[in-house]
């Protein structure tokens, strides 16, 4: 069943609030002071990211495509596999889904973000850090954590064998997101999707948190430009190939 533009859109706005709320809603729990999983482990992130990336792919999958990350909408636009007359209205929806996610998180935890003073554990329940200051080494881990995830992607959604079963590939996508979060986690968050990082970035910039700190513009640019180009990269490296 092919769906109207605009039914895609809310979906992809749903599906980009639902991602954000549900992952960084899990830094938030972890990170924040006063919460009841405060100094919890860092899989507690990683299965809310999962869950975050699986839940809208159940949900909205079938009628948007669940792009939900602009990089993965650029990626199949530049690909081929989508059509360039939609990528703004989808790149807009996505971005302001995740705005409207990240307003979610805000508003469930600002007890605990006025407890909050480490203003670098603010900033993380909004976009990614660099554990290291270096944008060098955050541009690398970005594009390899977002290469492996659209290059997972599309072999996932494409495979023959999820074909007659696309709740099976939307779950094995939520593992895929859980596993990078594990494994590519340590240097920057990861972020994988600029709309998830500019979106709640720029909430950040603009809400009159307590302790809120510098929303850290200066590497900004990283988790935006980093999973284009890695989006771009897998998503003809497997067409090429494989299709």
């Amino acid at each position: 069943m092919t769906y109207d533009i605009g039914v895609r859109l809310i979906a992809e706005f749903m599906g980009t609030a639902i991602m954000v709320a549900l992952g960084n809603g899990s830094v938030a729990n972890v990170d924040l002071k006063g919460t009841k999983g405060n100094g919890s482990d860092w899989m507690l992130i990683a299965v809310g990211y999962g869950a975050g990336v699986m839940i809208p792919a159940m949900v909205i999958g079938g009628i948007s495509g669940n792009h939900i990350n602009p990089a993965f909408t650029i990626g199949l636009a530049v690909a081929g596999m989508f059509p360039w007359a939609e990528v703004l209205p989808y790149l807009a929806a996505q971005f302001l889904g995740a705005m409207f996610g990240q307003l979610w998180v805000v508003a469930a935890y600002k007890p605990h973000y006025d407890l909050t003073v480490n203003t670098q554990h603010v900033l993380g329940t909004f976009s990614t850090i660099s554990a290291t200051k270096s944008k060098f080494n955050g541009f690398i881990n970005e594009f390899i954590g977002s290469f492996i995830l659209f290059f997972g992607a599309l072999g996932i959604t494409k495979a023959p064998f999820f074909q007659d079963n696309l709740g099976t590939a939307h779950m094995a996508l939520g593992f895929l997101v859980a596993t990078l979060v594990a494994s590519f986690g340590g240097p920057t968050g990861p972020a994988l999707n600029p709309a998830r990082d500019l979106g709640p970035r720029i909430l950040h910039q603009l809400l009159p948190l307590r302790h809120k700190g510098s929303s850290d513009w200066g590497y900004a640019w990283v988790p935006v430009v980093a999973p284009i180009l890695a989006a771009i990269t897998a998503i003809l490296l497997y067409k090429t190939v494989f299709m």
